[in-house]
């Protein structure tokens, strides 16, 4: 099984992606993670925030692999502990298909790609900047994959 990042958004400051890279590494073994940028929509004065957002959303739909199970990040999604992500991880790798995570542009996801997920995620009730979300996410599977493998990585 590999997962696929799908992120609107481009050029990560030097921290994230150094981090996003560290966390990548690590789950290189157990779940090969990929990252794909997304051009985000064009926005400013005079410009259609709405169409920008369908420009995302088409976009990230066609950058999904064939047949995978796509988790959508978004503020309404279904919250886990890093225990029950583990859980979910390994009713993933039973499902044996490819996992899409999704994170979405400012204003979050076209409502097609939210129609297209097959489950959505809260990270919890704070706002995060999207930048900083591909580095949670990264450590969250890396922890739930340590978990799965009795790593002694987490220690709750």
């Amino acid at each position: 099984m590999k997962a696929r990042l799908v992120a609107v958004g481009e050029r990560a400051p030097g921290w994230v992606a150094q981090g996003f890279a560290e966390y990548q590494k690590r789950l290189s073994h157990w779940l090969p993670l990929e990252l794909v940028e997304i051009e985000p929509g064009i926005r400013g004065k005079g410009r259609d925030t709405a169409r920008a957002i369908s420009d995302e959303g088409a976009r990230v739909l066609a950058a999904l692999p064939k047949q995978a199970q796509v988790v959508a990040l978004d503020g309404r999604g279904r919250m886990h502990s890093s225990e029950q992500l583990a859980q979910r991880l390994e009713h993933w790798r039973g499902q044996g298909r490819d996992l899409a995570f999704l994170i979405g542009g400012p204003e979050g996801h076209a409502p097609e790609v939210l129609a297209r997920a097959d489950e959505t995620w809260s990270l919890g009730p704070l706002t995060l900047p999207h930048m900083l979300v591909r580095l949670v996410l990264a450590e969250q599977l890396y922890r739930a994959a340590a978990l799965l493998a009795n790593h002694p990585y987490h220690r709750a």
